[in-house]
């Protein structure tokens, strides 16, 4: 019978077949060698074509991607969405945002309007912030509701010392006063031809943001002075004043000039250190005037004892004047100097004042109410009162 031939991995024949015994061990470890470099051979052929997807793939990246840009804009698309809504009314990318989870809360409602472009919010926001408004030096806070409560412990917890065998005295209870700050709706009306709207030269997002500016700004100022709190925030000259030795909680004290509207002779500067004085230490700290140009104009004339003017100006561009070291916020709504006129406040109105805002923007474009112009009805919701009256003070120009 004829024997079966068998051959090595190489081919040849094996030792049985040349008349010598087959070593299978020898075999088997060639076998297992050879099959060792053929992985390897095949991992090295994956790894190289890993190596030239991976380039293949940066290259295709770097070319899509636009000049300069080497950052995701994760606003852009809500942008461009929002120009074409300025622009045409087209509100569709908007929707799709929406849909797809993509929007900056663009909560799409006829009435009330879209969210600006977070790039058109910012630009009204800065300019909000660096304005001659008392938003400047008061507390300023955002809030989700329609409301902002401040709670604020206006007396003094009892304390005493007391010794190993002496009975302890039972302390007071501090006294909690609750103050809410309701938010009122803050808008403006810019309005615009379709035919500038339609020349792309025109930058429709600056020109809106700088004229809802201007317009809130405006509201605000005059608000936070002398607004009525009814639909407005209410201004901090609108709350009871009461000589200040005399003072308490819910009122505003006020330390008189001796003169029926203006200084009294010789003692004009007495005034205003008495006024910075009257104000606890612990405000005096951080206090501030507020005035407007006008007495400012008067206030810059006073020398002390020495001859020293008690005004000087800021030493660098920006930075406020300061009157007895103070820093000077210059608020054209404060009024001007009359008989029993409030026209200098000092105080503390980071800690007195507090103004409560939601931070959205929202606009609504009506092409249809003053044609052939477009009206954008941009709102905003802000609110603001006294927080502490302890820590703000008048100057009334009168007598007594």
């Amino acid at each position: 019978m004829t024997q079966p031939q068998t051959k090595s991995r190489n081919g040849a024949q094996t030792a049985s077949q040349a008349g010598q015994p087959l070593d299978l061990t020898t075999e088997l470890s060639g076998f297992l060698n050879d099959f060792s470099s053929f992985q390897a051979d095949v991992k090295s052929r994956l790894s190289k074509q890993e190596d030239r997807m991976t380039l293949l793939d940066r290259k295709t990246i770097s070319n899509a991607r636009p000049a300069l840009s080497t950052t995701i804009d994760t606003g852009a698309p809500h942008k461009k969405a929002f120009n074409a809504y300025l622009r045409t009314g087209d509100d569709d990318a908007l929707r799709g945002l929406e849909l797809e989870g993509k929007a900056l809360s663009t909560a799409v409602a006829a009435d009330g309007g879209y969210l600006v472009d977070p790039q058109t919010s910012d630009t009204v926001h800065s300019v909000l912030k660096s304005t001659a408004s008392l938003r400047a030096i008061a507390n300023v806070v955002n809030v989700e509701a329609t409301a902002f409560e401040v709670l604020v412990d206006h007396t003094e917890m009892g304390s005493g010392w007391a010794s190993e065998t002496s009975n302890l005295t039972e302390t007071a209870t501090p006294q909690i006063e609750r103050i809410t700050i309701p938010l009122h709706e803050l808008s403006a009306l810019p309005k615009a031809s379709q035919r500038l709207l339609d020349d792309s030269a025109f930058d429709i997002e600056g020109w809106l943001a700088t004229r809802i500016a201007d317009k809130f700004a405006t509201s605000e100022a005059a608000a936070f002075i002398t607004g009525d709190g009814a639909d407005k925030p209410r201004g901090f000259l609108t709350h009871p004043t009461i000589d200040n030795d005399n003072w308490g909680w819910g009122n505003l004290g006020y330390i008189a000039t001796g003169a029926d509207g203006d200084f009294a002779t010789g003692q004009a500067a007495d005034a205003i250190v008495t006024l910075v004085y009257s104000l606890g230490a612990k405000y005096r700290a951080n206090g501030a005037f507020v005035m407007n140009s006008k007495t400012a104009g008067a206030v810059r004339k006073m020398k002390d004892a020495d001859g020293r003017f008690l005004w000087s100006d800021g030493l660098a561009a920006g930075e406020p004047a300061r009157l007895m070291g103070y820093a000077v916020l210059i608020a054209e709504d404060m009024p001007d100097i009359a008989t029993d006129a409030y026209a200098i406040a000092f105080g503390d109105f980071a800690a007195g004042y507090t103004v409560a805002e939601r931070p959205d923007l929202r606009i609504l474009r009506d092409p249809f109410s003053a044609k052939p112009h477009v009206l954008f009805y941009a709102t905003k919701r802000v609110g603001g009162d006294v927080s502490d009256f302890a820590a703000i003070k008048l100057l009334k120009f009168s007598a007594s």
